[in-house]
């Protein structure tokens, strides 16, 4: 029996750090603009959309924080580094949309039984300097979200929040024209039902992927089709595909040959289709078919 690890590491992408300190300093300042104007005109719109970007802020901060950390090496007690960590962030991140989420649920239902004036003008000047920085935000982001799963979700949540601006703009209009207060917490409760569909998606991902189940990126059938379909494996059994990061895969396999002499060109065939289909770490283990073998180095 005989075992090959493949350890290759992908780039990291440095211009993110740049790009992630220049959106938390974008949407930092914009949530305290919002929250101070929230409080002043007694918007729950406001101060829902203000509470939801401070958790972007907090977002793009442990994004940022696991980006760093990911880069360090692997030692003794870390063998595969600290590459986990962008795992538990996006997990993380799930977990603080979903207190936020409940937050804007109760605001929203002591504003319904206890309504305030509002002013429709505050509310669709500040909502529509929320769709400037979010728009910024969702711009720079957007360039490098395909590289990692924590950047695409940064992406996702200021790309809504641009659509949720646009709501509360509408919101402001609709308080100037007609005088219906109670629009803005609808636009809130609206909010929460958004932030909480677009969070579902990533707490199940990330919950999935912190037990070492196989990604959503990697389809397991058409992995277990060409394994089948390479001339010279007679067999295999346990594979096992789990995420190591958000943007690195690992997989171990042991393959039956029908003749020990063409391992390593069989694995080398494995690896560089296993590599093609987004997996970047392979451990794979090589027996000789107890049929066909009968000499002392078969297994």
């Amino acid at each position: 029996m005989k075992s090959h690890h493949s350890h290759q590491y992908s780039h990291p992408v440095t211009s993110l750090n740049s790009i992630f300190i220049i959106c938390i300093i974008l949407n930092l300042s914009f949530v305290v603009v919002e929250a101070g104007i929230g409080f002043i005109y007694h918007s729950l719109g406001l101060l829902s959309d203000a509470g939801h970007n401070l958790s972007d802020v907090f977002s793009l901060l442990l994004s940022l924080f696991a980006f760093r950390i990911a880069r360090h090496r692997s030692n003794r007690h870390f063998t595969y580094g600290y590459k986990k960590s962008t795992i538990l962030v996006s997990l993380t991140n799930a977990i603080i949309l979903l207190i936020a989420v409940g937050g804007i649920l109760i605001e929203s239902i002591y504003k319904l039984r206890n309504p305030e004036q509002i002013s429709g003008e505050a509310i669709s000047w500040t909502a529509g300097a929320g769709i400037i920085v979010n728009g910024i935000t969702a711009w720079l982001l957007m360039k490098k979200q395909k590289h990692d799963l924590n950047v695409r979700g940064a992406f996702l949540h200021m790309a809504m929040d641009t659509l949720v601006s646009v709501g509360v703009v509408i919101s402001g209009f609709i308080i100037i024209y007609t005088g219906f207060t109670l629009i803005d917490t609808f636009i809130s409760l609206l909010i929460a039902l958004i932030i909480l569909l677009s969070t579902w998606r990533l707490l199940k991902e990330s919950m999935c992927l912190s037990l070492d189940a196989v990604p959503s990126s990697i389809h397991i059938n058409e992995i277990e089709k060409m394994i089948s379909n390479i001339p010279g494996i007679q067999s295999w059994h346990h594979l096992h595909i789990w995420a190591i990061s958000t943007t690195e895969n690992a997989a171990t396999i042991h393959i039956v040959l029908e003749d020990i002499r063409q391992m390593e060109n069989i694995k080398q065939q494995l690896r560089h289709k296993m590599h093609e289909m987004n997996i970047q770490h392979i451990t794979i283990e090589c027996e000789a078919s107890p049929y066909i073998c009968n000499e002392p180095h078969c297994c």
